[in-house]
């Protein structure tokens, strides 16, 4: 047998209301661009929606004008979506509590993962939003998937409970080092 080798996430697509709450949300709110709309291929009555997340990926809404938005949680049933986080910038996650709290959307308010932060809120059909913000970037030439798995094995080889900013700090100079040098002796030193 033979994997069937993922490389990315190509589109998620959720089931919408009618046309303009999607629009409303995942443009006006999220800042999504809209960039294209064509028919749902598999059921006439619906509208399938193209936004734009910020990476050139896919967020995608069936919509069906004789449906309303039911602004309740949507299920957390094994199986079930429990919610979609998205990449924000630290400035605009600076932002994210007051841009919220003027549209009088309830939100969970900042909390901290210690290797990212997080403001949790729903979209107007019950489903769960995550903004998050990592508090690192990763060395060049490497991912931010790359520093978690290194900061996730100096964590448990040191016993700590959670991922913390020291861990992060460790596995970015472990990724560093492994460059080659000129020098015989990476070790840190003191040179004042």
């Amino acid at each position: 047998m033979q994997k069937l080798q993922s490389q990315g996430v190509h589109h998620i697509t959720l089931v919408g209301a009618g046309r303009q709450t999607s629009i409303d949300f995942w443009e006006g709110v999220l800042g999504m661009p809209f960039i294209f709309e064509q028919p749902n291929l598999d059921k006439a009555s619906e509208s399938h929606l193209y936004f734009d997340p910020g990476d050139g990926r896919l967020i995608t809404i069936f919509t069906d004008e004789s449906r309303t938005p039911v602004k309740r949680r949507t299920s957390t049933d094994p199986g079930c979506v429990h919610h979609i986080a998205f990449a924000v910038s630290r400035v605009t996650f600076l932002q994210a509590v007051a841009r919220l709290d003027e549209r009088a959307i309830k939100h969970s308010g900042v909390k901290d993962r210690g290797f990212m932060d997080s403001i949790y809120f729903e979209d107007p059909l019950g489903l769960l939003i995550e903004l998050a913000s990592y508090r690192f970037e990763p060395p060049a030439g490497f991912t931010h998937a790359d520093v978690l798995m290194q900061a996730h094995k100096l964590r448990v080889a040191r016993g700590d409970y959670a991922i913390a900013e020291v861990h992060l700090a460790d596995a970015i100079q472990a990724l560093v080092e492994r460059r080659a040098t000129l020098s015989e002796d990476r070790a840190p030193k003191n040179p004042y």
